[in-house]
């Protein structure tokens, strides 16, 4: 397989992987000059046809992503409940609190 190849079916395998709109969290980025902190969570922008994927990054970066060389993962369904504040209306047994 040519080169040309290989990143058409990565670019299939992310766009299906990452939606726009998937939230990440960067575990670490190979980059020498100006790397995304480690840490960071970021949106799903676009990816584009060589698979990079595009983020807008909750610091305000706007640096892709390499499938490649870059370590990176989709936040849990925990973890975007937490974000968007819905651990804070459940009882000690993580039902609903009803009336809130």
């Amino acid at each position: 397989m040519n080169e040309y190849e290989r990143l058409r079916r990565l670019a299939e395998v992310n766009k299906k992987r990452y939606p726009v709109g998937t939230r990440i969290l960067l575990n670490n980025m190979d980059d020498p000059l100006n790397p995304v902190p480690s840490g960071t969570r970021g949106t799903v922008d676009s990816v584009d046809d060589i698979g990079q994927i595009f983020m807008k990054w909750d610091n305000g970066r706007t640096l892709p992503l390499n499938s490649d060389v870059d370590s990176f993962r989709k936040l849990t369904d925990e973890e975007l409940a937490e974000e968007q504040g819905g651990s804070e209306n459940l009882d000690e047994n993580n039902d609903p609190v009803m009336g809130m």
